[in-house]
C-alpha cells in the first residue's frame, strides 16, 4: 500500500478545506514547497498535490509553486485540479508532474478524456467526487447528474490509469 500525503494549494498556500468548501480553508503553511519537502523527509513515496484554484476557477495561479515542488523533490508528484484539456496537461507534465488527476473533463467530455488517456498511457487518472453516490464536478460545485456506478466501467475502458474516489 502507498500512502499519498496531500498538499492542497490555494492562493499560494498549503491549505485544507472544510468539507470541500472553497471559502472555508485553514492555512497550514505559507510555504507549500517546505510542506512538500517535509513529507518527503517523513518517507513519502509520492506527493499528492491538488490545485484548488485550478479546480474552482478552471485555471491555475499556482504553476510556479507546482514546478518548484517538482524540482525540489526526488519523489514523484501527482497533481489534480483544473486540468481540463490537453494543453494544461502538457504544461503540468513539462513542469515535472508525473501523473495527472482529471475529474470534470472525464465526466463532461468523455471522448476528450479517452483521447488524453491514449496520449499519455499510465499517467492520467480520474477523481470521482460524490455526495451520496452522485458525482460532482468543477471542484464539488456542480452536479454531473451521474452516479458512480454509471461511469466506472467507461473510465476503465477509456484508459484511466487509476481512480481516486471521495464521498
Amino acid at each position: 500500500m502507498i500512502i499519498f500525503p496531500a498538499v492542497d494549494l490555494q492562493g499560494g498556500k498549503a491549505v485544507r478545506l472544510r468539507q470541500g468548501r472553497a471559502g472555508e480553508s485553514t492555512v497550514f503553511s505559507d510555504s507549500p514547497v517546505e510542506t512538500a519537502l517535509h513529507w518527503q523527509a517523513e518517507g513519502a513515496q509520492w506527493l499528492h498535490l491538488i490545485d484548488l484554484d485550478g479546480a474552482f476557477q478552471g485555471k491555475s495561479v499556482n504553476a510556479g509553486i507546482v514546478e518548484a515542488i517538482c524540482q525540489k523533490l526526488s519523489i514523484p508528484v501527482q497533481l489534480g485540479g483544473g486540468i481540463r484539456g490537453e494543453d494544461s496537461l502538457r504544461m503540468w507534465f513539462d513542469a515535472g508532474v508525473e501523473r495527472a488527476i482529471i475529474g470534470t473533463l472525464a465526466l463532461e467530455a468523455p471522448r476528450a478524456f479517452a483521447r488524453i488517456c491514449g496520449l499519455f498511457p499510465g499517467r492520467v487518472g480520474v477523481s470521482l467526487d460524490a455526495v451520496d453516490g452522485r458525482l460532482k464536478t468543477r471542484g464539488w460545485v456542480a452536479d454531473s447528474g451521474l452516479m458512480v456506478e454509471d461511469v466506472l466501467p467507461r473510465l476503465a475502458g477509456d484508459g484511466a490509469a487509476f481512480v481516486i474516489y471521495t464521498d
